[in-house]
């Protein structure tokens, strides 16, 4: 490591499927991530740009423990596609197969599936309480024009079943009900359309972040509602703007199973 190394913050850049993130290995030391760090980097303009920003530290339950960071500087509980791209590179420099993790969510589990990597994202959350909801409601079916089902997986989600996910003007969507009064803590926006057994195509509308190219708690939170609703089994393909993903709600939890990249490695002098 160089003089010019110890002084700035270094950091690597991954994304799963576009969804993209900047990582940050604390368990080091160096800088702490506050907010105003978080919005610095997360500046596609003047900074490094991410949809998340993932902090890497030590864990006495676990072999790593993550912490997620919007790039509006908002914090977030859960980034299944950020959670599965450390798993690997984390997997790869243990030289394992399997992995713990924690995470505002709980316990966390990864594994390598040959060049693909997957997490169990835990149960899904159900009850209105603790997705949360501002007021009792049934979460299959909301009381919001276009009949959205409410998830948990981490953070809270509204999926809404349209007859064609790329007809949907997201980018005034998305914002319009990302804020809605039913969701104190906000919600992330998912649009989906069946377009074969078992396969539906899904865009989504990230709380703090925007529209980005794939979401994994979002694509685990549409699959979860696209089952509840019987619109498919617990097995699903989804087709996202970056590529595709595979869902599968088990017993233990949800398990999401993809592809990651370790883009590249730099240092942060700002």
């Amino acid at each position: 490591m160089t003089h010019q190394d110890r002084d700035g913050l270094p950091f690597m850049k991954m994304h799963g499927l576009g969804n993209d993130f900047v990582v940050i290995d604390a368990r080091a030391g160096g800088r702490a991530v506050d907010a105003d760090l978080a919005r610095a980097m997360g500046d596609r303009h003047r900074g490094v740009g991410f949809d998340q920003l993932a902090v890497i530290r030590d864990h006495d339950a676990a072999d790593v423990e993550l912490l997620f960071w919007n790039s509006d500087g908002s914090t977030a509980g859960a980034c299944g596609n950020a959670t599965r791209c450390i798993a690997a590179w984390e997997m790869a420099r243990r030289g394992v197969g399997t992995l713990t993790l924690r995470t505002e969510r709980g316990g966390l589990q990864a594994r390598a599936e040959g060049a693909l990597t997957s997490v169990n994202m835990g149960p899904p959350i159900l009850d209105w309480r603790e997705i949360p909801l501002a007021r009792e409601v049934c979460t299959l079916h909301l009381p919001v024009p276009g009949d959205p089902a409410a998830t948990g997986m981490g953070n809270p989600h509204m999926t809404f079943f349209v007859p064609d996910a790329e007809a949907v003007d997201l980018a005034s969507f998305g914002p319009a009900h990302e804020h809605h009064p039913l969701y104190p803590e906000r919600t992330n926006v998912q649009v989906a359309s069946l377009i074969a057994p078992e396969r539906l195509r899904m865009r989504v509308w990230e709380r703090g972040a925007g529209i980005t190219l794939a979401s994994g708690s979002s694509s685990c939170a549409v699959a979860v509602a696209a089952a509840r609703r019987g619109i498919t089994g617990r097995r699903v393909t989804l087709v996202l703007d970056g590529g595709e993903i595979a869902i599968d709600w088990r017993e233990d939890g949800v398990w999401m199973t993809g592809p990651t990249a370790h883009v590249f490695d730099g240092v942060w002098h700002g």
